[in-house]
């Protein structure tokens, strides 16, 4: 017999999901990104009004803000994972959930379900602030298009969050997480890519670009959209999986 029901497994994610509805640093952070999104749309925006644009300049000055957007579903991750050591609810948590893999697990999967629906929202609000700005410009514009690139740039996002998630649960520390992964993203990351040509394409951002990038027929895309989603997807699992390891095994 099952130690753990069908009913038990709902329980734990609707807790999850409870503890991070009702976090005020998670809609704080959420309401900062789309205010935050919808300022660099409007300055890529009047930039690229200056200059010739199509349906590709379209898509590409929307999603833009991608780099810098990325940074609150980085925030959004850590905080998921570290609110509870902040306050020693981890502890409660741990009693009344004992089952450790299980729950870190649910965690991720309260964080995707809030995640996607968010970083769609976000994306399509840059994206589409700059078509209507834009679109007396716009020639032969596809919605399909729009649709694989915003797809892409949510799954982006949500596996952006779910690998700082990882991060936090390993560090258990909000301050040296940002510390580890905003120095990653943001300088160590486009540092290398200099120095590591070769091996740039498979660092988690870098393959994560190609996963909303709309391809160029002027140049030849180092990896498909397919390819960056399957890169992405690795590094979030590996993270994951070693942050469930350590996490059944250290002492909360």
């Amino acid at each position: 017999m099952s130690v753990l029901s069908r009913r038990n497994r709902t329980q734990i994610l609707r807790a999850e999901l409870d503890k991070l509805v009702t976090l005020p640093l998670t809609w704080l952070t959420l309401m900062g990104a789309f205010i935050l999104n919808l300022l660099l749309a409007a300055a890529f925006t009047s930039v690229g009004l200056q200059g010739a644009a199509g349906t590709q300049s379209i898509l590409n000055i929307g999603l833009a803000t991608m780099g810098y957007l990325q940074a609150g579903f980085i925030i959004l991750g850590i905080q998921t994972a570290c609110s509870e050591y902040t306050d020693g609810q981890i502890r409660t948590t741990l009693i009344t959930i004992p089952w450790r893999g299980l729950q870190l697990s649910t965690k991720y999967l309260a964080l995707a379900i809030i995640t996607i629906p968010a970083a769609f929202i976000i994306t399509a609000s840059g994206v589409l602030y700059t078509f209507i700005r834009m679109r007396d410009t716009a020639v032969g514009f596809e919605i399909g298009i729009m649709i694989e690139a915003l797809a892409g740039a949510t799954g982006y996002l949500t596996l952006t969050a779910l690998l700082s998630a990882a991060m936090g649960a390993l560090l258990r520390r909000t301050t040296p997480a940002l510390v580890v992964l905003l120095g990653y993203y943001f300088v160590i990351s486009p540092l290398t890519r200099d120095f590591l040509p070769r091996f740039k394409n498979y660092f988690p951002d870098t393959a994560g670009y190609y996963m909303y990038m709309v391809p160029s027929p002027d140049e030849i895309n180092a990896l498909t959209p397919m390819q960056g989603t399957g890169i992405s997807i690795l590094w979030t699992i590996i993270f994951i999986i070693i942050a469930i390891v350590f996490y059944r095994r250290r002492v909360a």
